[in-house]
């Protein structure tokens, strides 16, 4: 694998790599290089000639108050954890080529009420600088297909719209996200985590563990797999909850009722002063009793983002009769010193 920096020998690279007729894939990070981005590079590689991936902090996407100037920077272990997984460039492109200015002015991509929601509304113009550098490194590599992972469901949505509403020629991959052993999402933010507070965050992946199998059994009240999931997490001292959403995996329009449309859980909180992210698919199913046994795994990888799962056959019953009868799906998750679902 290489590392380079400027914008010609990436070009330089790329127009090689279209001589031979090869195929172009692109995983763009911001450094600080864990098993979750290996996952998008090992993606990325089965199904590309030419591997790229980008690390570059971008300033645009961080507010007043926030971790820019702390932000993990790993370059030794970002080249080692890239080149592992199969890279063939580690492009470290300088804030003077990826972010030109003219007379102090940048020119920015607002992305409109899809970035002002959720993440958007705790995070004010963060999703402008995530699709102002995500449309220059797309216009700057080119590739036939870019990697992203799904614990960024928002940004992954906008930047689905961002490809289609400017004709981008651009594939977008989706891959499931990857999480610990005890099914915390990877994050770099995960490393200001004390022992403690990683414990107490485990309640994050059980309450959305916990709505996915509600959901299985016959559940499909978003008002109250919502509030479940609230009361859940609040129950622990050390978070404090952001947000609670059931959305259109594609639109991002809240829901009132689940149906046999592809939705997702989306949740946003903070434990200590370390705010987390996590979601997952809630396959929208009107499900037999004995579909209760079964239990909902992590989403799988995918190369379209989320999809509806497969429908069951509904039993009867009202929706409140159908919800009480799962409530404790969620009495039962751990609150403290335990173990996760996927461990």
């Amino acid at each position: 694998m290489r590392t380079i920096e400027t914008l010609a020998e990436l070009r330089h690279q790329v127009a090689s790599a279209r001589a031979r007729g090869e195929r172009v894939g692109f995983v763009p990070t911001m450094g600080a290089l864990h098993a979750g981005h290996a996952a998008l590079v090992r993606v990325a590689r089965a199904q590309c000639d030419l591997v790229i991936v980008s690390a570059y902090v971008n300033p645009l996407q961080f507010g007043p108050g926030e971790d820019f100037a702390h932000y993990p920077r790993t370059p030794e272990k970002d080249e080692r954890i890239a080149g592992d997984a199969g890279a063939d460039l580690l492009w470290r492109p300088t804030q003077s080529e990826l972010q030109p200015s003219v007379g102090g002015v940048t020119m920015t991509i607002e992305p409109g009420p899809l970035g002002r929601v959720f993440e958007g509304a705790e995070r004010p113009g963060h999703f402008t600088g995530v699709a102002t550098i995500v449309a220059r490194l797309i216009g700057a590599v080119r590739p036939d297909a870019m990697y992203l992972g799904e614990k960024d469901w928002q940004q992954l949505v906008i930047v689905r719209r961002l490809v289609g509403e400017f004709f981008l020629p651009v594939e977008i991959r989706a891959v499931a996200t990857v999480r610990d052993a005890d099914g915390l999402a990877l994050s770099c933010r995960n490393a200001y985590l004390s022992t403690d507070e990683h414990e107490a965050a485990l309640a994050i992946p059980s309450a959305l563990m916990a709505a996915a199998d509600a959901v299985t059994a016959g559940g499909r009240s978003v008002g109250r797999l919502r509030g479940k999931v609230e009361v859940a997490l609040a129950a622990i001292n050390d978070i404090e909850v952001g947000y609670v959403e059931i959305v259109d995996a594609t639109t991002l329009e809240p829901l009132d009722m689940l149906s046999d449309s592809a939705a997702r859980l989306l949740v946003s909180a903070r434990v200590g002063s370390t705010r987390l992210i996590d979601n997952i698919e809630l396959a929208a199913v009107l499900a037999p009793k004995h579909a209760a046994d079964k239990h909902v795994t992590a989403p799988a990888a995918t190369d379209r983002g989320a999809g509806a799962s497969e429908a069951a056959v509904d039993d009867g019953g009202s929706d409140d009769e159908q919800d009480e009868c799962h409530d404790e799906l969620f009495d039962s998750q751990p609150t403290s010193n335990t173990r996760g679902p996927w461990r």
